[in-house]
């Protein structure tokens, strides 16, 4: 099965650059699951073949925000932008974000994204190629200017991480060059977890080092060997000690990302969904 970042590398996107909770407050992180987030990618073949009846399914297994994605149909998987908000909003659930490229359609991505009623417009992609400092700051500014963008539009950018991102160029992480060099208040990073530990990092330190820059969360966990993700509490991530510092990552919103599956991306979801339940908040 194709993860997401083979998806990306297959479309060409990813070629390009060779994540639910209302607050961060104490009473938000009682009850984990209580405004749980997915990533749409997860139901991606269903997302394509019946938008209507995998939003509803969704919506039964207790998610309350979800985020959409690139597809063979564009990002509302062949709906309109106000009939995937429409949707949503019938089900109970909030189009909180989106993922998308910074190309030639960007003035259509933003007045799409106003008529979805997102809130985010998350790169999942980077928009200059080659892995050097030169080129991530040529990105960071390319952020600034789209954060620019989506804020007068009443929108907020930012920038999904896959593990490139995390190699270091000289005595420089190339993802840190981005992190210094974007603007707080422009760009809003949506930190997949999953990822970050498959480079080799500790998300705590980016907590820590940069607080209050993760808004979005992508909650994955991996299998670090082989890079592939797995279910909650069979992987690498401690999700126990990511929640007890969510506050310090400045985290509003998470999305469950299922890229593999032992059986099916419900049951993966559900098995998710009774793991976050378990957590001591």
């Amino acid at each position: 099965m194709r993860t997401r970042r083979d998806f990306l590398k297959h479309t060409g996107i990813f070629a390009a650059g060779s994540m639910l909770m209302p607050s961060i407050g104490k009473a938000a992180l009682t009850g984990t699951v209580t405004n749980a987030g997915l990533q749409l990618y997860t139901f991606r073949n269903e997302m394509l073949n019946d938008a209507k009846n995998t939003l509803k399914l969704i919506a039964e297994l207790g998610i309350k925000q979800v985020e959409s994605a690139g597809s063979d149909k564009g990002y509302y998987y062949g709906l309109k932008p106000a009939e995937m908000k429409s949707m949503c909003n019938d089900l109970g659930m909030t189009l909180r974000s989106g993922h998308v490229q910074l190309d030639a359609k960007w003035p259509k991505t933003i007045s799409d994204a106003v008529a979805a009623g997102q809130e985010y417009l998350i790169c999942s992609s980077m928009p200059v190629s080659g892995q050097t400092i030169d080129n991530y700051k040529k990105t960071a500014d390319a952020f600034n200017k789209a954060g620019q963008e989506c804020k007068a539009a009443g929108l907020k950018f930012g920038y999904h991480n896959h593990d490139f991102e995390f190699e270091t160029v000289g005595d420089k992480v190339l993802y840190d060059v981005l992190l210094e060099n974007t603007d707080a208040d422009m760009v809003h990073m949506e930190l997949d977890l999953g990822w970050v530990v498959a480079s080799g990092k500790d998300p705590l330190y980016y907590f820590k080092r940069f607080q209050n820059r993760f808004p979005l969360w992508h909650l994955k966990d991996m299998n670090v060997r082989k890079k592939k993700s797995v279910e909650f509490g069979k992987g690498a991530l401690n999700i126990q000690q990511l929640m007890d510092n969510a506050r310090q990552s400045g985290m509003k919103y998470y999305f469950i990302e299922q890229e593999e599956y032992r059986f099916s991306p419900k049951q993966s979801v559900k098995d998710n969904m009774a793991y976050l339940r378990k957590l001591k908040m």
